[in-house]
């Protein structure tokens, strides 16, 4: 797959005139999911000033749009669909799981401090096949932080509660040293989403030996 680098506008957000939506579109968010990574980084400071961030899955932008807010790093956002230009931003089409594209991410940004993921697979409506996909795309996401993440980085996943996810939480608590869940209180309510915040990178071939501390929120 080739891979399409593109550099700097506006998108409408196309989410349902919730509550949520009508501020984010008030307050120039690309979509509603932007209060969930900032309410995120409130709790968990997993931003730092200078970090290089990668957002894995960034289509519409939200989630680049606030980490660009606290970051003066490189912020880059990878996404197999188009992403309209966000000013300090760089964008990247392709499937970031793809050895070439991952090649064409390298000679950009050869390491990063935090990567960032609130994609989804798409929805079959089958809730097996749904969950199996997107625990198939959170192990592609820690594949990806073998690579690409620094030693002591961090790391934030949307994931789904289900049958597999134990074996993906399994996969996190092996590469980082501490792991928090979280439900922001921005989550739709009956939804499965739950959140990974993984801090202290130290390789896939780690020992976990901290517990996992769950801290869930309704909205």
């Amino acid at each position: 797959m080739a891979l399409f680098v593109e550099r700097w506008g506006d998108t409408v957000s196309r989410w349902s005139e919730d509550r949520l939506h009508i501020r984010a579109k008030r307050e120039g968010y690309r979509s509603r999911a932007a209060y969930k990574l900032i309410e995120i980084q409130q709790r968990f400071h997993v931003i730092r000033k200078n970090d290089c961030v990668i957002d894995l899955g960034a289509a519409p932008g939200s989630w680049l749009q606030v980490a660009r807010e606290f970051t003066n790093g490189q912020v880059t956002g990878v996404d197999l669909n188009e992403i309209q230009p966000l000013e300090g931003v760089l964008t990247i089409r392709g499937d970031f799981s793809e050895p070439k594209v991952q090649e064409g991410i390298a000679e950009i940004v050869p390491r990063v401090d935090l990567i960032v993921s609130d994609a989804s697979p798409r929805i079959t409506g089958h809730r097996s096949l749904d969950q199996a996909r997107a625990i198939g795309l959170n192990m592609d996401v820690l594949v990806f932080a073998d690579r690409f993440l620094v030693d002591d980085g961090r790391i934030i996943i949307k994931s789904f509660q289900g049958d597999l996810f134990q074996e993906f939480l399994s996969g996190v608590r092996g590469r980082f040293g501490i792991v928090h869940l979280y439900r922001p209180h921005a989550t739709r309510r009956g939804s499965a989403e739950i959140y990974v915040i993984g801090k202290r990178f130290r390789g896939s071939g780690a020992v976990a030996d901290r517990p996992v501390r769950q801290e869930d929120h309704e909205p």
